[in-house]
């Protein structure tokens, strides 16, 4: 088990109205060290961190602290959702259609562009999703096979 790295952790979690738990302050970590990870290898890297936790536990502090703005659910279509902590601004998401590979991708111009939508029906927006397609650079070099 390794202690906390990060001394803002527990600050951030008063600071929106949660608990500290250790598995919290872990699972924060975990997801902010990480890059898109699944329920899976954040429950990993929260168990190195503290020992046991059950899964239920885990998506239950995934389930707070998404709901607190602290870390960003992504549900990429046909596969399962991953946990990001980058959160506070309007970027984007690749995924490779083959491997699941999944990267940032900022907003192409100025300050959340997308955020203009044609037709907003009455809607005052927050927040745009962008998920582009394609195949990673592994996943498109000559030889390559793609993942079942």
């Amino acid at each position: 088990m390794t202690a906390s790295r990060d001394p803002a952790a527990p600050s951030e979690l008063r600071g929106a109205g949660l608990r500290v738990t250790a598995a919290r302050v872990a699972l924060l970590e975990t997801v902010r060290q990480g890059d898109h990870l699944g329920v899976e290898a954040i429950a990993s890297g929260v168990r190195l961190r503290v020992g046991h936790v059950s899964l239920q536990a885990v998506y239950e502090a995934l389930h707070a602290l998404t709901a607190a703005g602290l870390v960003r659910r992504i549900q990429p279509p046909g596969g399962p959702a991953r946990f990001e902590g980058r959160v506070g601004d309007n970027h984007h998401h690749v995924l490779c259609r083959s491997c699941g590979a999944l990267a940032d991708v900022d907003c192409a111009v100025g300050e959340a562009p997308c955020l203009t939508a044609s037709d907003d029906h009455g809607f005052s927006i927050d927040e745009a999703e962008v998920i582009y397609r394609g195949l990673c650079p592994d996943c498109s070099t000559p030889g390559s096979s793609p993942a079942p």
